[in-house]
């Protein structure tokens, strides 16, 4: 069986605000699954997946969360793949050998034992789907967190439940927006049910959204962006500010305070403060969680306008992340929240064009083998 459109299956842990799912969705894959904790970001989830996996939520299929103890695993529908952006976590290592972690208490073991209760309910039943692929996400620190061993810990744990690993990290500004933003992702695949002997990363897209696998072709090919490419034109900038009553124009006192601290930090020689950003600007600095606070870490130069510098519009700060918010249609990502609240969510979601670039790869690379005949040998 090899996959085609709307055959193959994946659920969405530590969901968010959907990431994973818009990207996979739009490659033919169908969520059988999910689970996010924050209840603002359910409503986001609720909001834009309904549409596309109403059997999910009719099902109950939509969980709060993964370490509840009335979570049965074995209830989790069968799924083809397994996509996670899982929180950092230590692992201890008390009592244990060669540098590995344990990882019980952690949420990264609930994905373990996802997997694990997969795998042996497809022993019994050769004709279930099985978690073929798994497609995680983290930090970029988790490659160095507790001097490497959390990542080796990782990598450890997926071969002892049988998956060969690959990881990389990738900058989204080499994806067709305009935001630098390093992540690692790890995609691992099951042995004897998937037939690759090795997983290459995209390392950007190009101009025609194909990939660029080679690292020294990357900054030469990847396509050009700018932050242009993400702002809102004035005129709907100010129809929207006069909608919401409200200007996205730092005050005085913010603006002062962003300076005196930017120079202050400067006198003791280290790089803190603001960033600011104009239309020409290549690219912006990472969007984070606590952007709603100040928005310090990426401010619009309005100085031609004679303005102090303003936050970023939520649709903006959707655009910087790639989520469809200028789509007509049922593919048309709407944000239900208040502006605070949509600040969080994109500033902890995945950037939807990176995912859907090794998504692809994955499809192509991973799932387009029929896998039934690598386990009968009839390939």
């Amino acid at each position: 069986m090899s996959v085609k459109a709307k055959e193959f299956r994946f659920i969405d842990l530590f969901a968010g605000i959907g990431g994973f799912h818009t990207a996979m969705h739009g490659l033919g894959g169908e969520c059988v699954f999910a689970s996010e904790i924050d209840k603002f970001a359910r409503e986001t989830y609720k909001a834009n997946y309904v549409k596309w996996s109403p059997e999910m939520f009719e099902k109950g299929n939509f969980n709060q969360d993964i370490t509840d103890d009335n979570l049965d695993y074995a209830d989790i529908p069968a799924f083809d793949v397994l996509c996670a952006g899982f929180p950092c976590q230590p692992f201890s290592h008390a009592g244990l050998k060669k540098g590995f972690g344990d990882t019980r208490g952690t949420l990264f073991f609930n994905i373990e034992e996802i997997v694990r209760t997969q795998l042996k309910a497809a022993e019994t039943d050769p004709g279930m789907r099985v978690p073929r692929v798994l497609f995680l996400e983290n930090v970029k620190g988790l490659r160095n967190h507790d001097k490497g061993r959390t990542l080796a810990t990782i990598m450890q744990k997926l071969e002892e439940l049988g998956y060969e690993a690959r990881y990389e990290i990738l900058n989204s500004k080499h994806f067709g927006v305009p935001q630098n933003r390093e992540r690692i992702f790890i995609v691992a695949w099951l042995k004897g049910y998937v037939g690759a002997e090795d997983f290459v990363f995209p390392q950007a897209i190009d101009r025609e959204g194909n990939p660029v696998y080679n690292r020294k072709d990357r900054d030469e090919k990847a396509a050009p962006v700018k932050v242009a490419d993400i702002l809102l034109s004035d005129k709907e900038l100010n129809k929207l500010e006069k909608a919401g009553e409200k200007s996205l124009t730092i005050s005085e006192k913010l603006w002062e305070g962003h300076q005196r601290r930017r120079r202050e930090h400067g006198e003791k020689g280290n790089g803190f403060g603001y960033s600011l950003f104009s239309d020409d600007s290549p690219y912006t600095s990472t969007i984070s969680a606590r952007y709603y606070k100040d928005g310090s870490e990426i401010l619009i130069d309005q100085s031609a306008s004679g303005k102090r510098p303003r936050k970023l519009h939520p649709l903006e700060a959707a655009r910087l992340q790639g989520y469809p918010v200028d789509t007509k249609g049922n593919d048309k990502f709407i944000i239900p929240v208040s502006a605070n609240q949509a600040y969080r969510q994109f500033g902890n979601s995945v950037s939807v064009p990176v995912i859907r670039a090794i998504a692809k790869e994955i499809k192509k690379q991973l799932l387009s083998v029929d896998y039934t005949a690598l386990k009968t040998g009839t390939h």
